[in-house]
């Protein structure tokens, strides 16, 4: 489930799900990252999305993020949940699959940020545990509107992992600035470009970046610089002529390398 209902005080009220990272909106980075869940519920105001999820409104709108968990984990019965905001411009596929793997014989597996704080909304959690710290804070307290989260989940077996950049969120403008400039950064752009451009045409495909790169740059030298875009198209398209995957473009990438060694040769 995504928690995506805030109000945004610090950033003036907008929109913050919508805001967006590299090209794409913040909510749709975390729906990419969580691409392999049974079903994805996002609890807060509706909104276009990259792809289809179920919504959810805690009661009462704007009740805080108890009441959020509330009413997403109502929309599940999987024994499993992830709990997301919905500001995290890094988290990845990758790190929900450590979560889910951090689990193990704890209530819930929860990243710890640089600073070494708990983030409960970067977690994974076994939904009956959930459901019963829920059941016992509504009794207690007559009802989930406007508690704090740090009460559904203090009482909980945690295993705590440690990530550098998935838990960071995006509360402030500079919080965005931040995010913004450090996916362009030189370690962090093409992973970045391929990730954007994989979400924008609708392509679940591991990408051999080194093949590719290495297949442009013998085109550009061996023989001319246009030869590098327009060769890796012409193996994008020779590998879906061939079923897609992998394996497809791999082989195509590999007969037009072998073609720009052999054309350099003559030179």
């Amino acid at each position: 489930m995504i928690l995506a209902g805030g109000a945004a005080r610090r950033l003036g009220g907008v929109d913050k799900p919508a805001l967006r990272v590299g090209g794409r909106a913040l909510l749709d980075r975390v729906l990419d990252a969580c691409r392999g869940a049974g079903r994805t519920v996002v609890v807060g105001p509706r909104r276009p999305t990259a792809r289809p999820v179920r919504w959810a409104r805690e009661e009462p709108p704007g009740g805080g993020p108890v009441a959020a968990v509330d009413a997403g984990i109502r929309q599940t019965t999987a024994p499993v949940v992830l709990v997301l905001s919905a500001d995290l411009p890094f988290l990845t596929h990758e790190t929900v699959e450590t979560l889910l793997t951090g689990l193990q014989g704890a209530e819930g597996a929860v990243l710890i940020d640089p600073d070494g704080r708990e983030q409960p909304l970067v977690a994974a959690y076994r939904a009956e545990p959930l459901r019963r710290e829920i059941a016992l804070l509504a009794t207690e307290h007559g009802g989930l509107g406007g508690l704090p989260l740090r009460l559904l989940v203090s009482e909980l077996a945690l295993a705590r992992l440690r990530h550098p950049t998935a838990s960071f969120d995006c509360d402030t403008w500079e919080d965005i600035t931040t995010a913004r400039a450090r996916i362009r950064e030189h370690g962090n752009v093409l992973d970045e470009w391929i990730a954007a451009v994989k979400a924008e045409l609708g392509i679940d495909l591991d990408v051999d970046t080194a093949a590719l790169l290495d297949l442009a740059r013998d085109a550009a030298h061996g023989v001319a610089r246009p030869a590098a875009p327009l060769t890796t198209f012409l193996v994008g398209y020779a590998a879906a002529q061939k079923g897609g995957g992998p394996e497809a473009l791999a082989a195509a990438t590999e007969k037009a390398a072998a073609l720009a060694a052999r054309w350099a040769e003559e030179q």
